[in-house]
């Protein structure tokens, strides 16, 4: 990037400079001709100069310098019929047929380029005589080197292009000086990113100051990292609480195996009635592993694919009653009572059901024999009560927390997860759950969903 920098530094001034001279060049060659071309102009050629040209011309004698131009290189009298009769101290510059219309009379004036016999490149100004200077069939040709523009034209080259190779020399330094100090910030994000990268290290961090693009990318990356290093404290938390809790039920599994797999080896039988509650036992702790995996294989998906299908209009009160009939089908011999009013939400189905039954089952879990579970749903808040001993006010802030138990409920079956589930699942439909102690004790788990007591329009109900 650097280097990048500096080539399109020094490539935009190059071109800038390179413009800016051209521009300068032709104007300044625009301006020379022009003064070249008044100078042609302002020449005063007289009468005389014209005749004794022509008589120098076609006699034998000397030339006198009677008919030398002042200031002018050279001067030369063209005919109509295309000769041409050369002035004192004057080349000869080729006749074109141009010079020859002017003689005639067909035309006026002509200001072209030319070349003398000897190669050399003039500006000529060939015109007739003036009125009433007596001459005619003949036109003068007043012409210019034009190495009197073209020599200060190079040289003003030349000096145009150092001054542009200077110039881009010193846009180039100044480039790199300016990507070298711009980029700075880019290079210490580019270091932590290979020392995270190398070392694994997330508590990298890189300062930041001001606002800028760069500021931005650094507070982007410093954000990254602290979520990247949260999001593995807590998966390196959830396998140390798993690993801890499905070390009770496997410990206690291979218990009862061992004394039936000794009981077989040794031909000692176990009394029946000890089998039979071995053998339930073997199948609650494998119901309970079971439920236990499960829970873990759902906290384990990620977010953008927990759920089992995109969010579509559900009726609450629709889920919430198959929920109630979930938890009565498991023959728990608490009474469950409902007052479900009609609230429709945007959700997934799955999830959200799954969620209820979690809150009926916590319920039902802490309800004395013969007690009672009161479901309610209205305004858009469902709730679940029961009788039971209540959640103690300090426990409140972590009961929804992976793998929280309380310490009177240890135990009771269970693997801590379910209202972590509960609290995943309602903040994926965009609503908020909460445990509160009930009035005359017990406890009152409340989830609020936004939605309407009526689907939307074209929604089947």
């Amino acid at each position: 990037m650097r280097t990048r920098l500096t080539l399109l530094t020094a490539v935009a001034v190059a071109v800038a400079v390179a413009v800016s001279a051209f521009a300068c060049w032709f104007l300044t060659r625009d301006q020379l001709r022009s003064q070249l071309d008044a100078s042609l102009r302002n020449v005063n050629v007289p009468p005389t100069y014209i005749a004794q040209t022509v008589r120098d011309c076609e006699s034998t004698d000397p030339p006198t310098n009677e008919r030398t131009l002042p200031g002018i290189a050279y001067g030369q009298v063209v005919t109509d019929d295309g000769r041409r009769c050369v002035g004192f101290n004057s080349r000869p510059v080729r006749v074109e047929p141009e010079d020859t219309e002017v003689a005639a009379g067909t035309r006026d004036t002509v200001l072209r380029d030319g070349v003398t016999e000897s190669g050399e490149p003039v500006r000529v100004l060939t015109r007739r005589p003036g009125p009433g200077e007596g001459v005619t069939g003949y036109a003068v040709s007043v012409s210019r080197p034009l190495s009197e523009i073209e020599e200060p034209l190079d040289t003003l080259a030349l000096l145009l292009t150092a001054v542009a190779g200077i110039g881009v020399l010193g846009a180039a330094t100044a480039g790199l000086w300016i990507a070298r100090t711009g980029l700075k910030p880019v290079d210490r994000l580019t270091g932590a990113v290979e020392h995270v990268a190398r070392t694994e290290d997330l508590a990298v961090r890189i300062p930041v100051e001001g606002g800028d693009e760069i500021a931005r990318l650094s507070r982007s990356f410093n954000a990254m990292t602290a979520a990247l290093a949260s999001s593995r404290d807590r998966q390196q938390q959830l396998i140390a609480d798993a690993g801890h809790e499905l070390r009770t039920p496997l410990t206690s599994l291979r218990t009862n195996v061992d004394l039936l797999v000794r009981s077989e080896e040794t031909g000692r039988a176990i009394p029946a009635d000890d089998r039979r509650a071995l053998l339930a036992s073997v199948r609650a702790q494998m119901t309970e592993l079971g439920a236990l995996i499960g829970d873990l294989q759902e906290l384990a998906r990620p977010d953008a694919v927990a759920g089992s299908g995109p969010p579509e209009v559900v009726g609450l009160h629709e889920i919430a009653a198959r929920a109630v009939e979930r938890a009565r089908l498991r023959g728990s011999g608490i009474a469950i009572v409902t007052d479900l009013a009609p609230w429709y939400v945007r959700a997934e189905p799955a999830p959200l059901e799954r969620a209820v039954v979690n809150l009926l089952d916590n319920a039902v879990k802490f309800s004395p024999p013969g007690g009672e579970v009161e479901v309610a749903l209205s305004g858009g808040e469902l709730t679940v009560r029961d009788h039971g001993p209540g959640v103690p006010a300090e426990e409140l802030p972590h009961v929804f927390e992976r793998f929280w138990r309380s310490p009177s409920a240890r135990g009771l079956p269970g693997s801590g997860l379910g209202l972590s589930i509960v609290d995943r699942s309602v903040r994926q439909s965009g609503g908020e759950v909460a445990l509160r102690p009930a009035p005359g004790g017990g406890t009152v788990a409340a989830v609020r969903l936004p939605g309407a007591p009526h689907p939307p329009p074209g929604t089947a109900e």
